[in-house]
């Protein structure tokens, strides 16, 4: 999926080829957008940008602190060094990356520019709870006519007036006919409040945060950090969770993010003693993942399926993945019809994967309807990807293993030999599927039926 450089104002110097090859991090993924280029000889420029290593282990904490710092000018060096660093063009080498583990402090920070924004994204009728300001451990609110505001009248919230005294009672008397102020105090947005273009900027560095932390998942050395990072896991679970309301291509960024981390990735994490930032559950994730999958967008549900698939690989996700097996396979099932080759091919590696998971997988995905049609549909096509005709054909093998299924496939017997008589890629892995449907003894059926596995 190609994206946009430097969307936080400048951060990339071309546009990207088609086709983004793995990202790497050059010398140090520290900072380097502000190195004195007019310094460095004319073959370092170009398409790509390189950076003195020692120029950039003497910017590590630099850059951190500069994420940290808030600071307009700062966070803007910053970002856009990182998504420099984080940029590999096609074909390109970079020597000595230093992994994102020996900065410390870097994915906090960048996490950090992210939480910021979505702190504010969200409309505030939906996060306004109304509170008392308490100040040294007492109702007394610092604006006066706090007994008003509390609509309280004890001796604690109005100590100016004494309770045995006989003004008190005129003074309720007045009180209860008194139209309440408004708790202006209460509707207040802050300090320091964000205009649009404030809330602008704030969004465009965390969409700029989140492309530089999708760029290092890119990164090998990268991958067991980030997956075992509970922060990271919640932000990315979390945006997929928001997807309709939240910024596109952050949720996006955040997808292929978790997507690269999958098959090192375990749900057990969310139930962990490891510090939580955002109470995100094993079902919640898996819950936002459906989501996606389920979503009209192309890139975002053939994202989900590829997503299901790595993290299916896991045991120890099988007891999250699993009660939502049925909507999973009713929607793959239904990715197969989908013209796009992509998403066709999204949805096979993914029934491929959940297809040798278990008995229970098999037994119903072969009594999903159109299931077995649109996988000899892709054979047939055939799909320009052999290996996922390969895979579909592996599928169904998978499917006839299991005795249950035997009713439902011997419909599709004359489909199968067709098959292996017309193409001699498949006709190995489709004889075994003829051979399992007839061989068998003690079915009266194939018996009659069977003559491909005498």
């Amino acid at each position: 999926m190609q994206k946009q450089q430097g969307k936080h104002g400048g951060g990339a110097s071309a546009t990207p080829a088609a086709k983004r090859g793995r990202a790497t991090v050059s010398g140090n993924s520290a900072a380097a957008a502000s190195a004195d280029t007019a310094a460095a000889p004319s073959s370092l420029l170009g398409p790509s940008l390189q950076v003195h290593s020692t120029f950039a282990d003497q910017n590590n904490k630099r850059i951190v602190l500069a994420l940290q710092s808030g600071l307009k000018s700062e966070l803007t060096w910053a970002l856009n060094a990182l998504t420099l660093l984080s940029f590999k063009e096609k074909e390109e080498v970079r020597k000595d990356a230093t992994p994102l583990a020996k900065i410390p402090g870097l994915l906090d920070a960048l996490l950090q520019v992210i939480d910021d924004w979505r702190d504010i994204a969200q409309p505030r009728d939906f996060l306004k709870t109304q509170r008392v300001r308490l100040l040294a451990n007492t109702v007394v609110t610092g604006f006066g006519n706090e007994y008003e505001a509390l609509n309280s009248n004890d001796a604690v919230s109005n100590p100016r007036v004494v309770p045995s005294s006989p003004v008190t009672e005129v003074s309720v008397q007045k009180n209860r006919k008194r139209t309440r102020p408004p708790l202006w105090w209460l509707d207040e947005d802050g300090l320091f409040n964000l205009n649009d273009e404030g809330r602008s900027e704030n969004q465009q560095c965390a969409v700029a945060a989140s492309n530089i932390i999708r760029n290092f998942s890119f990164m090998p050395e990268n991958e067991v950090i980030m997956a075992q990072h509970r922060h990271l896991l919640e932000m990315v679970f979390q945006c997929a969770e928001d997807h309709i309301t939240e910024d596109e291509e952050l949720v996006t960024n955040a997808l292929e993010t978790v997507v690269n981390l999958a098959p090192l990735l375990d749900l057990r994490i969310f139930s962990s003693l490891k510090p939580s930032f955002i109470k995100i559950t094993g079902k919640r994730a898996v819950q936002a993942i459906m989501g996606m999958l389920g979503s009209s967008g192309k890139a975002w549900h053939c994202a989900a399926a590829e997503l299901l698939g790595r993290l299916i690989i896991n045991p120890d996700n099988e007891p999250f993945v699993l009660p939502f097996g049925p909507q999973i396979y009713k929607r793959l099932v239904e990715l197969l019809s989908f013209p796009a080759i992509d998403a066709q091919a999204a949805a096979v590696g993914a029934l491929y994967n959940l297809a040798e998971v278990n008995m229970d997988c098999r037994l119903k995905l072969a009594s999903e309807r159109w299931a077995v049609d649109r996988l000899l549909k892709v054979i047939k096509a055939p799909h320009p990807v052999p290996e996922v005709c390969r895979k579909a054909a592996i599928i169904l093998e998978s499917l006839v293993s299991e005795p249950q299924n035997k009713a439902l496939l011997l419909a599709y017997e004359n489909a199968f030999a067709e098959i292996l008589f017309s193409d001699g890629r498949y006709s190995d892995t489709f004889g075994r599927i003829l051979y399992e449907l007839t061989s068998r003894q003690g079915n009266k059926v194939v018996t009659a039926r069977g003559v491909w596995g005498m």
